[in-house]
């Protein structure tokens, strides 16, 4: 069978732009690329405590079909309860990923009438669910409030105003100004949605994420969290209000229409949450970014290095063949830092993304930036 020549086309424009992607293999190299923070994901610790609490499950327990109608138990809920708690929100839905969680809130929440304002540097999740929602969308520029404000002042619009940001930006590193958001949602009325896919788990003193950190929880309209970077497993969940999670549960299609989440997975979200209050690994993951910062400036890499204070560091370059070339130089050296290409960037701004973790050690960080230095 002939394969369709538009998209075939497409794919030859990536390969012409040098922007075709594959699937890597795992490897064994220093980590530099995911997005395992903490460690969580190798945590024996976590592991044993999983393994252990599911023998005193019924071993015929699955997920059995949608939690409307046969997947619901009591072990989602006892979670759903604890993780309420954990982030200082009157509830919680578990959703089976980040990319989940947004699309059924945004697609289901913001209704004809309403408008959606978003971050131009906003996740694919994001843009998908908003493109889902019958709502008026208007992205605005980089953390740019009065951007936003002019926004939102020539937007004539009698319904809801819903303003979506991110508090750690995953190609940037850099966060939201959530202090100044909230004070504009008090002006102008509008509701905000904070992403904190990057921050769970890192910020706030348990690793609540940064809202809570700021103490702003009673003042955001909802929150995504996400299980698959600091906290090493699987998942997400939405927090806010009871009425939020009430609506979410009868109209967010990608909660509604979809398998269950398994034991395992509800298990590991548990106790990696219960990990975050015994841990150390955030006070280590915090050393490793100020100490890659350091090196970042003695080895004069500034004007490469966009300005982050998270574990996310990239270099940005403007060409993504140079990009890929200086990734395949990392790797011949032992060294997984991944280059990050359009579209996920914009042309031009291609990079390597170097993310920081609680396990990198201080020799592998000064080696790999001298590495870089003598590359560009």
């Amino acid at each position: 069978m002939n394969f369709p020549s538009n998209l075939n086309e497409k794919l030859e424009a990536r390969r012409f732009n040098e922007t075709l992607r594959s699937l890597p293999r795992q490897n064994d190299l220093i980590d530099f690329s995911s997005n395992d923070y903490l460690g969580f994901s190798r945590s024996e610790l976590i592991s044993n405590q999983v393994m252990e609490e599911m023998k005193t499950h019924d071993p015929s327990v699955g997920s059995s079909g949608s939690r409307l109608l046969s997947g619901n138990f009591d072990f989602h809920e006892a979670l759903e309860i604890q993780l309420a708690g954990f982030f200082q929100a009157e509830a919680a839905l578990l959703f089976n990923s980040g990319y989940d969680a947004n699309i059924g809130l945004l697609s289901s929440v913001p209704q004809r009438g309403d408008s959606i304002f978003y971050d131009e540097f906003s996740h694919a999740s994001i843009r998908d669910g908003i493109r889902l929602s019958n709502a008026k969308n208007f992205g605005f520029k980089h953390n740019d409030l009065n951007d936003l404000r002019n926004k939102i002042e020539r937007t004539s619009s009698e319904g809801e105003a819903y303003v979506i940001v991110e508090s750690v930006y995953s190609m940037d590193g850099d966060s939201a100004p959530l202090r100044e958001l909230v004070d504009l949602s008090i002006e102008m009325g509008f509701k905000l949605i904070v992403d904190e896919a990057h921050s769970t788990g890192i910020y706030g003193s348990l690793g609540q994420g940064m809202v809570v950190e700021k103490q702003l929880e009673s003042f955001v309209f909802a929150r995504i969290h996400t299980f698959g970077k600091a906290l090493g497993c699987h998942g997400a969940t939405v927090v806010g209000s009871q009425k939020l999670i009430q609506y979410l549960i009868n109209f967010a299609r990608s909660f509604i229409y979809t398998t269950a989440m398994p034991l395992f997975s509800v298990l590991t979200i548990k106790y990696a949450i219960l990990a975050l209050a015994e841990t150390n690994e955030r006070e280590l993951l915090n050393q490793n970014i100020s100490f890659f910062r350091e090196r970042i400036t003695a080895l004069k890499l500034d004007d490469i290095f966009i300005k982050s204070s998270s574990p996310i560091q990239s270099s940005v370059f403007d060409s993504p063949k140079r990009v890929k070339e200086l990734s395949v130089k990392l790797r011949d050296h032992n060294f997984d830092a991944k280059s990050i290409l359009s579209p996920t960037v914009p042309l031009g701004k291609e990079r390597i993304r170097f993310c920081i973790h609680s396990y990198n050690t201080s020799s592998e960080i000064q080696e790999v930036l001298f590495l870089l230095s003598t590359f560009v």
